[in-house]
């Protein structure tokens, strides 16, 4: 008898685990469509909470406020899927970390940049169109993103260093700035969404500016 209890108190707490992230991914896909179609600006909770069927206080429960949110959605779509292995343990990124000279980094790490950018490039080329603009929560985010950045641009480099493949004339800080500003969303904006380049067109030039501050 005290085994099916427990058997029933496991499986009700798996269902509503499984319950809150169906509900989890629906808020997030409802608050995609909505930063997509109208902007950050445009978005409100309950705005959000309507277009999922559900509460304005399940938003919160679920995921958190506008800017929990957000950054929900730029996770999902960077990632691609819903695997939960990071992006630094995933097969594309270890090829730019074993890659064996600043030729092999460039070309593994603008195929990269290109795939993560054709999926939250559109997000981010929305609800940046306008910069922050003073948004207190936006400019947050800004931060977040260009933080988690750095630091992805500096483990994508270890292999690298490590090997001794750097350029000798050049101070460190001096090179990840260089790969944080080549692979930067705003660069991929300018070049894919605003002035019409092929997504294929844009790795070719990453990779070759890649190569380039990279060689001594």
């Amino acid at each position: 008898m005290e085994s099916r209890s427990r058997d029933k108190r496991a499986y009700n707490t798996e269902r509503r685990a499984e319950q809150a992230r169906l509900t989890r991914a629906r808020i997030i896909d409802a608050a995609r469509d909505l930063l997509l179609a109208d902007g950050f600006f445009a978005m409100t909770v309950p705005q959000l909470a309507q277009r999922a069927g559900v509460s304005p206080q399940t938003v919160y429960n679920a995921v958190g406020g506008k800017a929990e949110v957000v950054k929900a959605v730029y996770d999902a779509l960077l990632a691609g899927d819903d695997d939960p292995t990071p992006m630094s343990q995933r097969p594309g990124f270890a090829a730019v970390v074993e890659a064996p000279d600043a030729a092999a980094y460039a070309r593994a790490y603008a195929a990269w940049c290109r795939r993560i950018w054709d999926n939250v490039g559109p997000l981010l080329g929305v609800i940046l169109a306008h910069g922050p603009g003073g948004d207190e929560v936006l400019g947050a985010f800004v931060t977040t993103v260009d933080r988690e950045r750095r630091i992805g641009n500096t483990n994508s480099l270890k292999g690298l260093r490590e090997r001794g493949e750097f350029p000798e004339d050049r101070p460190v800080d001096e090179l990840i700035d260089a790969v944080w500003t080549l692979t930067s969303p705003e660069v991929y904006d300018r070049l894919v969404r605003r002035s019409g380049w092929e997504p294929a067109s844009y790795e070719v030039w990453l990779s070759v500016q890649l190569e380039a501050a990279l060689t001594p």
